[in-house]
């Protein structure tokens, strides 16, 4: 083999090898995430490991591997005409809270498991996206709503101030469920009819959990997706990180937040 075309090979082999260290740890916290990161919290994990990488970087090495998360959406509709009281939209699509517990958000999806209907209401912080509580039901009705608001209830001796936002579901306009709130000392406000921007940060769970955990795996009963959700859940809050909190998670978020 003539010495040039030995170096050649040479050196598309090294540069070829370049990234190997990269790509395997990309690969691995895409596996470890279970296919549920984009380049852009892929970028910002390894980062928290000790890589040095731009994001189009990472982005153009996860397409070279074909690794690539897939988005996918279905929404549950609680509106039924005014059956109770409507609240203000006073969120007014100001998602942006200084710290926790001073604006949470909730909304009722619908999850499809064969022939089974699971219906899956969720309360979460807008401060750093925790999912605070949820229940998991296979009727959305008012049970499934109090529930939620006990459990959430037991986690905070004080919620004064808090706004608790929503679309104008008929769970949110019944007067048991605004009872709880003025017991807590708890403002409601909801989302103008038919706007579910007005509630993006609800939504926004919605589609990332269906994405993630719903669509990218084969669940064989309803009880086999409960087991699971309680994990993701789990992941979600604790080791799920996210760009807008500084690539933390919501629970790394807040606890470093109460440490300032």
């Amino acid at each position: 083999m003539a010495r040039s075309v030995f170096y050649y090979h040479l050196k598309r082999l090294k540069a070829a090898d370049k990234y190997a260290q990269e790509k395997e740890m990309i690969k691995s916290i895409f596996h470890e995430h279970k296919g549920r990161y984009g380049y852009r919290r892929v970028t910002a994990e390894m980062r928290n490991r000790g890589f040095v990488i731009n994001h189009k970087t990472v982005q153009r090495l996860m397409g070279e591997m074909c690794l690539k998360s897939k988005i996918r959406q279905v929404r549950y509709r609680s509106y039924k005409g005014e059956v109770g009281k409507i609240a203000p939209n006073i969120i007014a699509r100001d998602f942006a809270a200084d710290a926790p517990n001073r604006k949470w958000a909730t909304d009722v999806t619908q999850i499809n498991i064969g022939a089974t209907k699971l219906y899956l209401s969720p309360i979460l912080d807008m401060f750093n996206g925790e999912i605070i509580s949820y229940n998991l039901s296979k009727s959305p009705n008012l049970e499934q709503i109090y529930d939620m608001l006990d459990k959430a209830f037991a986690k905070f001796d004080n919620l004064d101030g808090l706004i608790l936002h929503s679309d104008q579901g008929w769970q949110y306009q019944h007067f048991g469920y605004r009872q709880r709130l003025d017991e807590h000392h708890i403002t409601q406000s909801m989302s103008r009819k038919g706007n579910c921007l007005d509630n993006a940060m609800a939504e926004n769970f919605f589609g990332i959990m269906k994405s993630e955990l719903l669509y990218a795996e084969n669940f064989e009963s309803p009880e086999a997706f409960m087991k699971a959700l309680d994990e993701y859940i789990d992941y979600y809050n604790n080791k799920r990180i996210k760009s807008r909190l500084k690539g933390k998670s919501p629970v790394q978020y807040r606890t470093l937040s109460l440490s300032h």
